[in-house]
């Protein structure tokens, strides 16, 4: 080798010797997988869970690129892609894999029986076989999760006080969210208890929505509950729009819908459940056996009220409820 020829080599060695060494710790960052059925950001709908999500693992100690690596995979409504997005992030080798709601898990499930999944705002998580318990997962599948039974009691007694004699309620539902049926028969319990006639709206993806609501009227329904999954998520606005046309109290499961016009919702924060999801990666980066981790619930229930929908429909909301309300809409 000339004199010239080693000076070039050497110097070019070290031009790429810093960008080598930029590259190489990423290969051996944990990986982990993120599947959301919407739209990627800016669009709102997983805006908010992705932040806090984020800032649990902040709060941890995790910085994006320089001690973790977040894959994420967008169904953007297309729940069909589900399955597709899943092998994406199985073939990455992805350390654990992240996802709202239960019909997600139920694709993950069927995708891996190895890779730890973490469930956010799981519904019914023992009745639908995604863990033998919640003290313990005894599978991969572990996460935060709620019971349908306490949360349809609850909402269908605060339609009773904020609809003073109504007592048709239609029922939306996905049949395609596994978790769906238990809590409509946990609903159908409760209306029972409470003298409710339930008309039951079954949709299996939006083509669906206009003939439900046009089913509601025919049925004269005088309130409408939802049963919280992952397509209405995606589908908040064409939802919204269409109680606001067909006139119904709508009872929902999350505050933006009621930001967004229905009249109340009750349920867990999923804000927060995103944000305590990061814990679960902490444990299983730190060794936890995800058989081995419990699921948790939310110790905390939001009431959140939308008084410009109730004066829109003609109706006073009770003391007794504003007494309850986290949050109140004016």
């Amino acid at each position: 080798m000339t004199a010239r020829s080693f000076i070039i080599a050497f110097a070019l060695g070290v031009l790429i010797t810093p960008l080598a060494a930029e590259v190489q710790p990423s290969a051996n960052l944990p990986r982990i997988g993120i599947l959301l059925t919407g739209a990627p950001p800016p669009a709102p709908d997983h805006s908010m869970s992705l932040e806090a999500f984020r800032q649990g693992l902040r709060d941890l100690g995790y910085v994006e690129g320089q001690n973790i690596i977040l894959e994420f995979r967008y169904a953007e409504g297309r729940f069909e892609r589900l399955p597709g997005l899943t092998a994406e992030l199985v073939h990455l080798k992805v350390d654990i894999l992240v996802t709202g709601g239960s019909q997600p898990v139920q694709v993950l499930k069927q995708a891996t029986s190895t890779i730890p999944i973490v469930g956010v705002a799981l519904a019914d998580p023992v009745g639908t076989g995604f863990s033998t318990s919640f003290a313990r997962s005894g599978g991969n599948i572990m996460g935060l999760a709620f019971q349908n039974a306490d949360l349809s009691t609850k909402r269908l007694e605060l339609l009773k006080e904020a609809v003073p004699g109504g007592t048709r309620v239609a029922v939306l539902w996905n049949t395609h969210n596994p978790a769906s049926a238990s809590a409509v028969r946990a609903t159908e319990e409760a209306a029972q208890l409470l003298g409710f006639q339930l008309h039951l709206l079954e949709v299996q993806g939006p083509h669906d929505f206009d003939s439900a609501f046009d089913a509601a009227q025919k049925g004269r329904a005088q309130a409408l509950l939802q049963v919280g999954s992952p397509l209405f998520n995606t589908h908040k606005k064409t939802l919204v729009d269409l109680v606001g046309q067909s006139r119904l109290p709508a009872s929902c499961e999350q505050r933006a819908f009621v930001v967004d016009g229905c009249l109340m919702a009750y349920g867990p924060s999923f804000t927060q459940m995103w944000r305590r999801a990061a814990t679960y990666v902490d444990k299983i980066l730190k060794g936890a056996k995800p058989a081995d981790l419990p699921i948790e619930q939310p110790m905390k229930f939001e009431l959140v009220i939308n008084l410009k929908t109730a004066k829109a429909l003609g109706l006073t909301i009770p003391p007794s409820i504003l007494f309850q309300a986290d949050e109140v809409i004016r």
